[in-house]
Parts: C-alpha cells; structure tokens; sequence
C-alpha cells in the first residue's frame, strides 16, 4: 500500500506552542507524551531543552518518516508509536513519572492540504477522511449508513440546521449513483442549501465535519484518551488539551471541572458519598487560553483553538463512566457502523 508523504512544502505551524511549553515547564527537565504528534511541533519544542524525554503518537501512519528522523537524532529521548490515544496506557510504562500529557484535537493542516484524503472541500479526489486506524471511510458512510443516523450525524456532530435537506439529497444521490468523489458531495450540499445563504463559512464546512468526527470516532477517542491519560499522568502533573470546535471544549470542560476539588455541586449521576472518590484534579479554575492576535495573523486556522489543562492530585485512579453517561448521544451515535 502507498503511505502518501508528508508535505513540506508549506510551514507546520504548532497551535499555541509558546502557551503550551510554559504550561508543560520542560526547563525542569521531565517525560512528556504528545498524544498527536502530527509535524511533530511540541515533540521537537520539549527536546531542545536538557533532560527531557518526549513519547509521541499518532494515528497517521504519514507521520512515521518524520517521526524516525526525530528518533535517530534524540535516540533514547524520543519515542514514536503509530497507535491512537486512546490506547496511550499501553506504551508508558508503569514506572514512568509524566510530567505532562498534551492533546492537539481534530485535523491537521498537512491532512487538510493533501487533496487525497478527502479532508478539505476544494478536493476533486475520493471522500475518504479517515485520519488513519479507522475501520471506514466518509465514502462507507454516505453510500451505506441508514437516513436516519445520517441525519443524526450531520445535525448533531455539524450542528448543521439543514442537516435533513442534505441527507434527503444524498439519499436520492445515491440511488442513482455511488457517491465517491468529494466534488460530488460538495454538489449535492450546495444544492441543498439556502441560496441567501451568507455566513462567513463555506456551506460544506459543518457537514465534512460531521463526516469526519464520525468516521474517525472523535468524541469517543477524546473521552478514552482523557481518562487513559489521567491514569497515567503523575500527581502535579498537567493535562494540557487544544480543542477547536463546541463538542470537544464541552468534553474537556466538563471533565476537568466534574473531578476538580473545587467542585461545588453534587452530581446528578453518583451519590454524594461517592463524590471525594472521583476528585482527581487540584482546583480547577476553569483555565481557558486562546492564540494571541499575532499568531492567528501569521496561521488563520489557529482562531478556533481554545486550550484548557488541569493538574493532576496526589488520589489513587478511580475510573468513573460520569462522563461517558453525560456524553452517551455521541458515543452511541459513534458505534453505529456503517
């Protein structure tokens, strides 16, 4: 199989590193996972300070090449393992001390410019938007999935309000013929859309990210990888989360703020008595950080990003399902294969 390369071509711009590295404080030296190594930005940050040791995954196996290259030149400071986060318990050793754990959310800008995958709208190449390690693709979705979870999809992963118009289409669209190609797609919704249609966004944007939330499982991947990283992570260690759309911050927030000590109300899931138990995190002050006016001049898409982290307490890992009940629409929605 032809693993496509890594573009260079245009500058890998690491969102928020300045406010990533101050939070992580690698100057002290420390162990450090990036959960999305991508163009290896924040990996490549951390290692230039002594003492520090980074361990990296990746979903996409296009990022392995690169990844060795940092491999070779570190040696036994970095480590790479092409696996999803959700999965990050099964390559830290049991007596590794993490410092930090970073989380960089949704697609990459090399994803988004290679017109291959079948990220990026102005594609004329397969609707695909698998990010690597899923078992379907965006062209399995539209083709085979019923119209109702469809319309569930795009409505509630696009929050898109015309989400039963567009999948009317893409229903008529493919009785007729197999949907395959991204411009085929972009057709159909246009056509389903308004025509005073004038918000400053491309009418294609809420659905493909729909499509690709769901394709590659998004919300259940944030909820196992946020749990797997608070198992791992050292008491005064930092979870330090980039989200760029609602449903990611929502997770995020409500998991640092649902096992915060500083937590005030019970919880409408468990019974109070059971509440000290799930108290993982030292006070949270609902820590919200986002791009300085400079950095979204010299990299327009950071302007969505919103960077939350919490500081791990001294309590022993007690795994609660709070948040996979609060989250449950997503989830279940995620398992529907198509």
């Amino acid at each position: 199989m032809n693993v496509p390369k890594l573009s260079l071509e245009k500058p890998h711009f690491p969102v928020m590193l300045k406010e990533v590295i101050k939070v992580c404080t690698p100057e002290n030296g420390g162990s450090f996972i990036d959960c999305t190594f991508g163009g290896g930005g924040y990996s490549k940050e951390l290692l230039k300070f002594s003492n520090t040791k980074v361990i990296a995954l990746d979903r996409d196996k296009v990022v392995i090449e690169k990844a060795k290259k940092i491999e070779n030149k570190y040696l036994n400071r970095f480590s790479f393992y092409h696996e999803k986060f959700s999965n990050l318990d099964k390559v830290v050793k049991k007596d590794e001390k993490v410092d930090a754990i970073i989380f960089d959310l949704g697609v990459s800008t090399f994803q988004l410019s290679d017109m291959s995958r079948g990220f990026s709208f102005k594609s004329k190449e397969k609707i695909d938007m698998n990010m690597g390690l899923s078992s379907i693709s965006a062209e399995n979705v539209l083709n085979n999935l019923d119209e109702r979870n469809l319309k569930l999809i795009i409505k509630i992963f696009g929050d898109e309000s015309e989400a039963n118009k567009i999948v009317k289409n893409i229903i008529k669209a493919r009785k007729i013929k197999r949907i395959t190609k991204v411009f085929e797609l972009v057709e159909i919704i246009e056509k389903s859309k308004k025509k005073n249609y004038k918000k400053k966004i491309n009418v294609c944007t809420k659905t493909f990210q729909a499509l690709r939330i769901f394709v590659n499982q998004e919300t259940t991947e944030l909820i196992e990888g946020i749990i797997k990283a608070t198992k791992v992570i050292k008491t005064g260690g930092k979870i330090i989360i980039v989200s760029f759309h609602s449903i990611e911050d929502k997770i995020v927030k409500f998991y640092f703020t649902n096992h915060s000590q500083n937590k005030s109300k019970s919880s409408r899931y468990f019974p109070d008595e059971e509440k000290n138990d799930t108290i993982l995190f030292e006070n949270y002050k609902n820590r919200l950080l986002t791009p300085s006016k400079e950095e979204i001049e010299l990299n327009p898409p950071s302007r969505s990003a919103k960077l939350r982290f919490a500081t791990r307490n001294d309590k022993n890992f007690i795994h609660s399902d709070e948040i996979k009940i609060k989250f449950k629409k997503y989830l279940d929605l995620e398992s529907h294969n198509a």
